[in-house]
């Protein structure tokens, strides 16, 4: 699918194959706070949820995919749509990139773009938002960089440990429709 591909990375599909990626992603502590992961997860979960990774967006609410460089099929990364709501054409965004070596290097931009776009032009979205640490400027600086704008903060929303982070929810609408 050309729409997916740009200069730097393509968004593909989940594979059987992505099974490690994934469970290193998923319990890589260090990611469980954007996360808002409590527990790990074993490969046989994993394993499950890519079983039913083919469930259409319409089914699953939610559309998974991987990032991976452009001239390779190694993942880096993962981009979602979630709580897909096409009733109210929304849905939330977020993305990971795996190694702190992929990020600063346009590579979070370009797949940022091809979702967006996906989202809004095939999906007839009118909205996408984000939920973002304020504490997390590198993200809110990839959000707003597209027109995401602060429509709210969540006080004390998630307890990390012993303490209570704000959360902000950034919004950006749909200006074609």
């Amino acid at each position: 699918m050309k729409t997916l591909h740009g200069k730097l990375v393509f968004l593909r599909a989940l594979e059987p194959e992505d099974l490690q990626f994934i469970y290193e992603i998923e319990n890589d502590l260090s990611l469980w706070e954007v996360s808002h992961t409590q527990t790990p997860y074993s490969r046989f979960l994993i394993h499950q949820y890519l079983e039913n990774a083919h469930q259409d967006i319409y089914e699953a609410k939610q559309l998974r995919l991987v990032i991976c460089e452009q001239g390779s099929n190694n993942p880096i990364g993962l981009i979602d749509l979630f709580d897909f709501d096409p009733k109210n054409e929304r849905a939330g965004i977020g993305i990971v990139l795996k190694d702190i070596k992929d990020r600063q290097k346009g590579v979070g931009t370009e797949a940022l773009t091809l979702l967006i776009d996906y989202g809004f032009y095939h999906l007839q979205l009118f909205q996408l938002y984000a939920n973002i640490s304020t504490e997390n400027s590198a993200s809110i600086a990839l959000f707003t960089k597209f027109g995401f704008e602060l429509v709210g903060i969540k006080r004390g929303w998630n307890r990390v440990g012993n303490t209570r982070k704000d959360e902000a929810l950034y919004q950006l609408i749909n200006k074609q429709q």
